[in-house]
């Protein structure tokens, strides 16, 4: 390039040389940060206590918990609940006291990956949150309420951070290109605006993830020359396809299965394709999905169509004679179909109420006229007696008492006005009706 290189090798990641020191610096969480917000306010007047940083990889769950020690003149020490365990806890305990007595000096206990510590670990933090020995700041990718312990989350106060805005995630490339090498580029000089646009969707709202690939391309581009400014292209082929923010197990697969529910009952059928998708593409089970997409179809669509519970399971047998990825396709049709289908939650409901009624009235006896008579015992007894055949009367309906005394007159399932269901509205108000002539 005939000028110095674009890269200046380093021990540390581009992304640790350029962490944020101060909150004029950091970006992102402004719902916690800006002015007469909690956090924010509580790192300017230095009072932060033990809290809990809950948020996606490259949020800046690591760079707050250094700031804040900044701004709370305290002692940083790093933690990671991966490679280290309690025996190394107690050790920092036990340096805290000593930094505690001597230098008068607090010490702040970053905990990364907090969740990956059990009960018990997690406990071992408890007296000396309490006493104020430590104040423990924990980062988790994990909801705190299904990871962590309720001890720990009484000491401590939660705090939300989000992705990253693509504006931010922008200012960072930008900063990661202008801050390396000699040179001190532009960042224009060294991608194009097209391929800075690539990167930001490729960080996917990860500042770390951003700055890695700033700094494999930057190191690229000095190794093999390539033409600059790099173009779109340049960037796709030097990077791997970005990995969908996925994890089967934990709080996103419920956030997902949640967004498809609610997109198929809401009658939107391109975001229920689009969280169908995301969940596929990140390795979700099919036969998982075409479950849940039959329970949609009997709790949101029910009578309304009762062709949609047949088209769903219909997907489902579909995708297990098939595999993917053509069965995927099945799952995608049921999909539309559920979303687009008219809606009624009235069976899922009134299921609901019957077995309510069947708790709070476990013993009821069975009416003697709907009681069978198979032995002359039985028949002497009165069972059958008064019982009306059915298809014995114009239109296969007689007016008779089907529920036990205590629970006569009670009505559960109410159809709706809309697809099948109005159908069954109709006869169900002319049997009401001949219920009613037939008392007169």
């Amino acid at each position: 390039m005939g000028e110095a290189s674009l890269f200046q090798g380093s021990a540390e990641p581009l992304a640790a040389r350029l962490r944020p020191k101060t909150l004029g610096d950091f970006l992102g969480q402004e719902h916690l940060l800006g002015p007469g917000r909690a956090l924010g306010d509580l790192i300017r007047h230095g009072q932060v206590g033990s809290c809990i940083f809950w948020g996606p990889p490259g949020s800046g769950k690591t760079t707050l918990a250094k700031i804040i020690a900044n701004y709370t003149d305290r002692h940083f020490e790093p933690f990671s609940a991966v490679t280290e365990g309690v025996a190394r806890v107690r050790e920092i305990i036990k340096e805290a006291e000593d930094r505690l007595k001597y230098q008068g000096r607090g010490t702040i206990l970053f905990c990364d990956e907090i969740h990956r510590f059990n009960r018990a670990q997690q406990d071992a933090f408890l007296p000396w949150v309490e006493n104020g020995v430590i104040t423990l700041i924990g980062a988790t990718t994990e909801n705190p309420s299904f990871e962590l312990t309720g001890a720990l989350l009484s000491r401590c106060r939660v705090f939300v951070l989000e992705p990253l805005a693509e504006a931010h995630i922008e200012t960072i490339i930008r900063r990661g290109i202008e801050g390396e090498g000699s040179g001190r580029r532009e960042a224009g000089s060294v991608l194009s605006k097209d391929a800075i646009d690539a990167l930001v969707s490729y960080a996917q709202g990860d500042a770390r993830r951003a700055l890695n690939a700033v700094e494999a391309i930057l190191k690229q581009s000095d190794a093999s020359r390539l033409p600059l400014p790099a173009s779109r292209e340049t960037v796709a082929a030097l990077l791997e396809s970005p990995v969908p923010k996925y994890d089967k197990s934990g709080e996103e697969h419920y956030n997902l299965i949640s967004a498809l529910h609610k997109a198929v009952r809401g009658s939107d059928p391109d975001a229920a394709l689009y969280w169908l998708a995301r969940m596929l593409a990140g390795g979700e089970d099919p036969l998982y999905l075409a479950r849940r997409i039959v329970r949609m179809a009997v709790e949101d669509i029910g009578l309304a169509d009762p062709r949609a519970l047949a088209v769903a399971n219909g997907a489902k047998d579909v995708y297990h004679f098939l595999g993917s990825p053509e069965g995927e396709l099945a799952l995608a049709e049921a999909v539309i179909y559920l979303a687009t289908a008219p809606k009624s939650n009235r069976v899922y409901t009134a299921f609901g109420e019957a077995r309510q009624a069947a708790k709070d009235h476990p013993s009821e006896g069975v009416p003697l006229h709907l009681r069978g008579a198979p032995t002359p015992l039985m028949k002497d007894l009165g069972y059958g007696e008064g019982y009306q055949y059915a298809h014995d009367h114009p239109g296969a309906y007689v007016p008779q008492e089907y529920l036990p005394d205590s629970l006569k007159g009670s009505r559960w399932y109410t159809p709706t006005e809309f697809g099948y269901e109005k159908t069954v509205k109709e006869r169900m108000e002319w049997w009401e009706r001949l219920k009613r002539e037939s008392t007169q």
